[in-house]
């Protein structure tokens, strides 16, 4: 938290790591868009590129989606290559190393919101949730 008024301060990124389970089990992780204005971010399910760093029983094949206030689904994501902004991924160099991984460039309204990480074919391991601010 940044209590300080008239701050010029922004949150660069934050991140989650945890075991992702079936059901109840899955990687929640709550954000706050609290600008003015609409803020671009890309939100992002590691699994398999975890191994490199030495992590054991990684999640195969996240699944990504992300909620509204409200409940409602406004975006969703297996394989970050087959987002919409894949290209924008890319280029702002954020795609993640492995195609099973799920990635979505997101421009949202302020607001609170709620990343959700499950296995897509309901496999478990350790996952990590991670939300990026683009400037």
């Amino acid at each position: 938290y940044d209590l300080t008024r008239n701050s010029n301060s922004e949150l660069a990124n934050i991140s989650t790591r945890g075991l992702v389970s079936r059901g109840d089990g899955a990687l929640i992780s709550g954000f706050i868009i609290g600008s003015r204005s609409d803020a671009s971010v890309v939100v992002r399910a590691i699994g398999p590129s975890l191994a490199a760093a030495g992590i054991s029983n990684v999640l195969g094949d996240p699944l990504l989606t992300v909620f509204d206030s409200n409940g409602a689904a406004i975006a969703s994501n297996d394989n970050w290559r087959t987002d919409a902004q894949a290209a924008t991924l890319e280029l702002v160099q954020l795609a993640p190393t492995d195609d099973a991984e799920a990635a979505t460039l997101l421009t949202l309204p302020p607001g609170p919101y709620t990343a959700v990480v499950e296995g897509a074919d309901g496999g478990t391991g350790v996952g990590l949730v991670e939300v990026y601010n683009l400037p």
